[in-house]
């Protein structure tokens, strides 16, 4: 039984390394959201639009869910598109 303990010690261990990753990426994700969402490409210079379009597009393959946990983790929200209104 001691070697079980140990193994579900292990697992515990790892899981929360993971878990502990895991909100780190988020905040990573979220402050590249934030900082897409600033842009204004027109102002960029053609080298970030291209760097800035690939972010864009790895954002953009996220789940909702998982976005919505990365802009939370850096307390920011996803702002409605004001052209529905």
């Amino acid at each position: 039984m001691p070697e079980r303990d140990q193994e579900i010690s292990m697992l515990r261990g790892e899981l929360e390394m993971l878990m502990g990753e895991r909100q780190a990426l988020l905040q990573v994700v979220g402050a590249a959201a934030v900082l897409i969402a600033s842009l204004d490409s027109k102002r960029l210079p053609v080298g970030a639009v291209e760097a800035a379009d690939m972010v864009a597009t790895s954002l953009n393959q996220l789940n909702e869910e998982t976005l919505q946990d990365a802009l939370s983790s850096v307390h920011a929200e996803i702002e409605e598109d004001a052209g529905g209104a």
